[in-house]
């Protein structure tokens, strides 16, 4: 048992070792991308645009449970006054950022890491690099660029229709006035919750693309696995371990940052 233990541990080290090396060659190869610019506006929306529908009607429900729960648990000690407040440092120090991040995994990052897995199924990556063409430049690097730009743009929309659910809660379903509810938000929210919130954001967008790409791009080397099963398994494998990755890093950073 102890030797099952260790074995499986040591795997799992080595995946993430192999997985911060495969970020690290990504990231360095921006500089021998071809054509990086238009990749990057499509891995953009890919990610970004793709993704808005879904982030705003998550991001509405968000708020109006906020909303709706945080007036009648305030209201025990008479204290709906504070709603504001506790809906808006909820949502931007650590809903907004999670659960953006979730979203976009289970929309884009299981859709980027069926469509590397489907390229190396059918033998487009090694096509790739038969003709001398740096396949992580090309398919990988645009992907992490663009979840620089994308998770903290689609985290602060959250956040904001989050709000505006919040606010649609308290004051139009339960008569809070709006005023108050605003004022509150207003003289909360400092500079250093949207900056935690942007670096969660970050950390989650690098952490999870990285992870559905990696998953993709090597879908053949799990053995028992060929073909469309290979591609779903690593689908599987990749929205899995970004979300956990995502509930993890949230610790750590929360952690550092706190």
């Amino acid at each position: 048992m102890i030797r099952l233990i260790g074995a499986h541990s040591l795997a799992r080290i080595e995946g993430l070792g192999q997985l911060a090396l495969f970020t690290t060659r990504a990231l360095g190869a921006v500089h021998r991308g071809r054509g990086l610019g238009e990749r990057l506006v499509r891995s953009i929306h890919s990610l970004g645009v793709r993704c808005l529908s879904v982030i705003s009607i998550v991001g509405l429900f968000t708020g109006l449970v906020l909303g709706l729960q945080g007036f009648h648990v305030l209201g025990r000690f008479g204290s709906e006054s504070l709603l504001g407040t506790l809906v808006s440092l909820t949502l931007i120090r650590e809903l907004a950022p999670v659960l953006a991040a979730l979203m976009i995994v289970g929309q884009a990052g299981s859709a980027l890491a069926a469509e590397l897995g489907i390229q190396r199924n059918s033998e487009q990556i090694d096509a790739l690099e038969i003709m001398g063409v740096d396949a992580l430049a090309y398919l990988v690097t645009p992907r992490l660029l663009a979840a620089i730009v994308v998770f903290p743009i689609l985290t602060m929309l959250f956040s904001v229709v989050g709000l505006v659910g919040g606010y649609v809660s308290s004051s139009a379903f339960l008569g809070l006035d709006g005023g108050v509810y605003w004022a509150a938000v207003n003289s909360s929210v400092q500079g250093g919750d949207l900056f935690e919130a942007a670096i969660k954001a970050l950390v989650f967008g690098l952490t999870t693309v990285a992870i559905c790409a990696y998953q993709g791009y090597h879908a053949h080397s799990h053995a028992g696995e060929k073909g469309a099963r290979a591609v779903s398994a690593a689908t599987t494998r990749a929205v899995v371990q970004a979300s956990v990755a995502v509930l993890a890093a949230d610790y750590a950073v929360t952690s550092f940052l706190v």
